[in-house]
């Protein structure tokens, strides 16, 4: 049996991305064992993957700040030996930085990664045994479908599979909802808060109830403000990605600016409309199955009345027809 160790340990953007590759590996080696880093606290979100059999948690980002406990110590060392139970015959890391490439190169098997010129941080190419070219000037999914597939030995085919069905991960909620995605950690992608409240309330008067998540304090604010302005707006409690997952699946639609759940939302076939703010175009467009619109130009944010006009484009496509639609602008 051929064991495969893939490394994408963050972020959620990234994690999602990784997706469709890992999906491609279970198709070309259906009988390997496949496992996955990923930082604790998108595990939830990599166990839902059918394709993934073993999911390695490391918490770097908080042993980060807490090196001198003990327990900072103990910890890490039980995620080693974890990670170094088994010898692999391939080891993938995906990701490209020093701290991902360290933790490969801490892993028994023969590691691949990108080379120098392919890879977010050049250094972290010397940890690798293996080193391929794989060109910047795409999509981060196909960057990643083409390193997978070059390190196990098959060329790249058919569409885009995340591995989620949404019909499954969907839970019954009664009342139809949308989501507003608010929430980013680039303040250069933020939409104002009063246009989240203009919108929220023509949403409110075109008979949708909507869903705003949040994932820091800050957040769980501007969430809590937001609905307290908008007709029958709710503010869930802040749970693991998974059911997060299932939140999402279970929607009507999500508008949002660039931020990783939008991203799951597409992997998810759920319709959205996308905003660009500052950056533009977006550095990673949220693709997969269903109608997705995006609003604004120019890197100038979008006015309310744009999100709304590509709100309505969205329904339009969704009701027309059942095949992914391309993305568009509005």
């Amino acid at each position: 049996m051929t064991t495969i160790l893939v490394v994408k340990t963050s972020s959620l953007g990234d994690v999602v991305h990784q997706m469709p590759a890992v999906t491609d590996a279970r198709r070309n080696y259906p009988d390997a064992w496949i496992a996955w880093v990923v930082e604790e606290a998108f595990a939830p979100l990599v166990r839902l993957h059918p394709g993934v059999d073993e999911v390695i948690e490391v918490a770097t980002r908080r042993w980060r700040s807490r090196l001198m406990q003990a327990a900072t110590w103990k910890e890490a060392r039980q995620s080693l030996r974890h990670l170094r139970a088994r010898s692999y015959d391939l080891i993938v890391d995906t990701q490209g930085t020093i701290r991902s490439a360290v933790i490969a190169r801490l892993a028994r098997g023969l590691r691949h990664g990108y080379d120098a010129g392919s890879i977010r941080e050049p250094l972290a190419s010397r940890f690798y045994d293996v080193r391929h070219c794989i060109s910047r000037d795409q999509h981060p999914i196909a960057r990643t479908r083409q390193l997978t597939g070059a390190a196990l030995g098959y060329g790249i085919e058919g569409e885009i599979d995340y591995g989620w069905n949404r019909d499954q991960l969907r839970t019954e909620t009664g009342k139809p909802y949308g989501i507003l995605l608010h929430a980013t950690a680039d303040a250069r992608k933020e939409w104002p808060e009063q246009n989240w409240i203009a919108l929220g309330q023509a949403l409110a008067a075109q008979g949708h109830a909507v869903a705003l998540p949040w994932g820091t304090q800050v957040e769980r604010e501007r969430s809590e403000r937001i609905a307290a302005a908008v007709p029958d707006a709710l503010v869930p409690d802040r749970k693991p990605l998974d059911v997060t997952a299932r939140l999402i699946a279970a929607a009507d639609f999500v508008i949002g600016v660039d931020t990783g759940l939008l991203h799951m939302a597409a992997a998810l076939g759920v319709p959205r409309v996308g905003m660009l703010g500052a950056i533009k175009p977006m550095p990673a467009a949220p693709l997969g199955k269903g109608p997705m619109v995006t609003a604004g130009s120019k890197g100038a944010p979008p006015s309310v009345a744009e999100v709304l006009a590509a709100f309505e484009a969205m329904r339009n496509q969704a009701s027309s027809t059942a095949e992914p639609v391309a993305p568009g602008t509005v």
